[in-house]
């Protein structure tokens, strides 16, 4: 091979390997979904930490309800998203693949029941004839439903509004509504002018759990198992941050100030909204309790029997046999604290 034809190989091979890296490049891109709820993770969103750990051109989205979540999961415009359990427990029962695979916090106190000052509600025994709202298949609303049910009432006795976030903390302040059940930021608004009166926690306690978790559809989670074990292993670092250096978490850190400017309101007001969590280690999460244990995981059985309760409710059609198949831990694996 003479000089010119050796060069031309060469720059042929260097083109091929280009247009593979290029490829390559174009495969590992992901659209991820995220909502506006105090996490310590979502500094990683600001920061670009989740991209450089997985090594994917990440797309992260910003939307107001797990239900837009799941519609856009399944149009196929969003790979990864962050959840409740009751949207998640809907969805999946409509016949939508999915699988969480890391939990970002349990049923605590960062979801609440505020009734509005002035409203004469001083307790749960005052609920019969008021208006509440919470956003639509959400959490809240699955356990403002299950709250009132506890109590022996109905939405006849109780107007229940499904209505997004925003237009609950509108119609709060104008008199239109006598309390919501919300997350942040709109909890925050709401106590302005109200008091809590029944927090997720204990909700929870009553009978009906819920979690908010990372899930991903699960064509996508077969395909690319390091990319949840990196994303995995991310929201762990903060997590872990989170649980062991305060001083770092508070309203006049960087993270907080990070979590306002990406999430809205003050650091003062994300650093608060953050004490209210209540997170689990991989270990636990990894553990039959939850995400592992297959068909017996917990978070599954958590699953059904919110299915089984939007189907009492007229809010979806059918039931699964078995939920466990939409958890998975095998992201948390060699993951740990």
């Amino acid at each position: 091979m003479n000089f010119r034809n050796l060069v031309a190989a060469i720059a042929v091979g260097v083109g091929t390997f280009a247009t593979a890296v290029v490829a390559e490049a174009a495969d590992k891109k992901v659209v991820v979904a995220y909502q506006t709820d105090a996490l310590p993770s979502s500094v990683a969103i600001a920061n670009g930490e989740f991209a450089k750990e997985t090594g994917y051109d990440i797309d992260f989205r910003r939307f107001n309800s797990g239900a837009e979540i799941f519609a856009a999961i399944a149009s196929g415009d969003v790979q990864i998203g962050y959840v409740g359990s009751s949207p998640f427990a809907a969805a999946v029962s409509r016949g939508l693949e999915v699988k969480a695979f890391y939990l970002a916090s349990i049923s605590g106190i960062d979801e609440a029941l505020v009734v509005r000052n002035g409203s004469g509600i001083e307790s749960l025994n005052d609920l019969k004839g008021r208006k509440l709202a919470a956003a639509p298949v959400s959490t809240d609303h699955y356990q403002l439903l299950a709250l009132i049910k506890s109590l022996g009432l109905t939405e006849k006795d109780v107007q229940v509004f499904a209505i997004p976030q925003p237009e609950i903390v509108a119609s709060y302040n104008r008199g239109d509504i006598d309390g919501g059940f919300v997350w942040d930021p709109a909890l925050t608004e709401l106590k302005k002018n109200g008091k809590v009166l029944v927090t997720s926690k204990e909700v929870a306690d009553k009978g009906a759990p819920t979690f908010s978790a990372w899930v991903a559809a699960s064509k996508f989670a077969d395909d690319n198992p390091d990319f949840l074990k990196g994303f995995a292993t991310v929201i762990n670092k903060y997590y872990a941050s989170f649980a062991s250096d305060k001083s770092a978490w508070g309203p006049d850190s960087d993270n907080a100030k990070s979590l306002a400017k990406l999430l809205g309101g003050t650091a003062e007001q994300q650093a608060s909204a953050l004490k209210n969590l209540t997170l689990l280690t991989p270990e636990v999460q990894a553990s039959d309790a939850w995400l592992g244990g297959g068909e017996n995981a917990g978070a599954g059985k958590i699953l059904k029997d919110t299915a089984s309760f939007l189907k009492e409710q007229g809010k979806v059609s059918d039931v699964q046999a078995n939920y466990g198949a939409f958890v998975t831990a095998d992201a948390l694996t060699g993951v740990s604290n």
